[in-house]
């Protein structure tokens, strides 16, 4: 172990938000051990922004509810954590871990119980990277470096401490984090780590809770590197682990809407993971759609039933929560619905509280070749620029040019129907001129009326006869019984 001092690292307590200085100094006040530890500190030495940090500390889960009292949240089974709230920001706490005492493990070795008090020498040895293994404590101005991390981080190298096989089986997830880490740092994985990282070792990712799963792919989306950390998901086989029935290609459409969100995480705008999902599914949700259209289901129902097998199927992979599925189908449905507006529900559409996402999608299809969108992306996008009068002249417009479609639609349908019948028409045997008056057409419909029926005795019976010519009598329904009797 060697001990840095932190200005030497690049390291001041300027840099830190004063939530956490404020759990490092309610523990140290307390009589405990604390420091800020992973990857806040690895951040701040690169010269990165850190989304958040964590402490870690010697005072068990219960100790450290002591010390915040209602505060403090203590959460997990399996990995029991203590969340600190400091104002409106939440500081992760964790305790030093030992291994454990009695290996509780499933079958392929990954640990189910890790809730082992330590030291600081122990904890050290049960991280995964070495890069996240410093332990910083701002007040003395230290840095504890136990594996030479501060090397790794100088020459970009992503090391995994320990046995990598053993550090993967027994979290298949950090198979994940190893893609996460190298795309957002830029850093070369270590060879020890690329020998084992084959297509059977991310088989133990089905052995993953899909809850789980899906947050870990909720930060493959948000960190800001999504474009670059596709294709790794790809070659080294993640990709099939963690989406159903999406083919591991990346098309123009899944490309730019990455490109488009790393864009919008860099200027500081928000984004909701659930869009890149809708992105990603679009396509088996297109031929599902297609596979109810063809047995004859209406297009409405189509899509809904599309739009639930496609998210059920990618349930087993990783389950996406019942909020965000009803945006992604949302999402979807107003693809339908900003195609062919209805000229009066315009200016309702464009207040729709999915419409932003809806119009977002429409216009990644359609600057991705998608000539489906038969230009209303753009239109949609020319429309929010414009002042109340150009928007009424817009809808006039379009109004029009819809109006003309469509007559041109029917005049082709009309054309379409005489050269059919054209075709099959049979000329008639006498050509004789329509009858003018009214009196002459009567006449002559009397002339063309069929023999009239014979009555059993012989007699005919005229249409004037009173039984042809009878009224129907309402039933009086009050004593009728419906239904069975007995």
């Amino acid at each position: 172990m060697q001990t840095l001092r932190a200005s030497k690292c690049g390291l001041s307590t300027a840099q830190l938000p004063s939530s956490i200085l404020d759990v490092i100094d309610a523990l140290t006040k307390a009589g405990y051990e604390a420091y800020i530890v992973g990857g806040g500190v690895r951040d701040l030495i690169l010269g990165l922004n850190p989304k958040d940090f964590d402490a870690v500390t010697n005072a068990t889960p219960a100790q450290v509810k002591e010390v915040f009292g209602r505060r403090c949240r203590i959460i997990g089974r399996r990995f029991e954590l203590a969340h600190v709230y400091a104002g409106r920001e939440l500081i992760e706490v964790a305790t030093f871990r030992a291994p454990p005492k009695k290996a509780v493990t499933s079958a392929s070795g990954m640990i189910l119980r890790d809730n082992n008090w330590g030291t600081i020498e122990q904890d050290f040895a049960r991280r995964d990277f070495s890069i996240n293994a410093m332990y910083y404590q701002p007040r003395k101005g230290i840095v504890l470096d136990f594996c030479h991390a501060i090397d790794d981080i100088k020459n970009k190298t992503l090391r995994l401490l320990g046995d990598p096989t053993l550090r993967f089986e027994e979290d298949p997830v950090r198979m994940l984090r190893t893609l996460r880490f190298a795309a957002k740092l830029n850093f070369n994985i270590a060879p020890e780590i690329l020998e084992v990282f084959t297509p059977e070792m991310t088989q133990l990712l089905r052995d993953i809770s899909p809850h789980r799963l899906y947050d870990e792919s909720q930060k493959l989306f948000t960190m800001g590197h999504l474009n670059r950390v596709l294709p790794m998901l790809i070659d080294f086989d993640i990709w099939r682990q963690l989406f159903a029935d999406i083919s591991p290609d990346i098309s123009t459409f899944i490309e730019r809407a990455a490109i488009n969100t790393d864009q919008r995480i860099q200027i500081g705008k928000t984004i909701n993971p659930a869009f890149f999902y809708a992105v990603l599914l679009w396509k088996p949700f297109l031929e599902r759609c297609n596979f109810y259209l063809n047995k004859g289901v209406v297009p409405a129902e189509a899509r809904a039933q599309a739009g639930l097998d496609v998210l059920k199927r990618q349930a087993t992979r990783t389950i996406i929560p019942r909020f965000a599925e009803t945006f992604i189908r949302e999402v979807w449905e107003m693809q339908t619905r900003l195609l062919n507006p209805k000229p009066q529900q315009i200016q309702a559409l464009s207040t729709h509280a999915r419409f932003r996402a809806g119009f977002d999608f429409l216009l990644l299809r359609e600057k991705s070749g998608d000539d489906t969108t038969q230009g209303m992306g753009l239109w949609w996008d020319a429309y929010q620029q414009m002042t109340t009068d150009e928007k009424e002249r817009a809808i006039s417009q379009y109004n029009r040019q819809r109006a003309k479609s469509r007559r041109k639609t029917t005049t082709e349908d009309v054309v379409e129907t005489k050269s059919v019948a054209a075709v099959a028409e049979i000329e008639p045997l006498v050509n004789e001129p329509e009858p003018r008056s009214r009196r002459e057409r009567k006449s002559r419909t009397k002339s063309e009326r069929p023999a009239q029926p014979a009555s059993s005795n012989g007699s005919e019976i005229g249409y004037d006869h009173p039984i042809l010519k009878r009224k129907r009598v309402k039933r009086d329904l009050s004593q009728v019984v419906f239904g069975p009797t007995q």
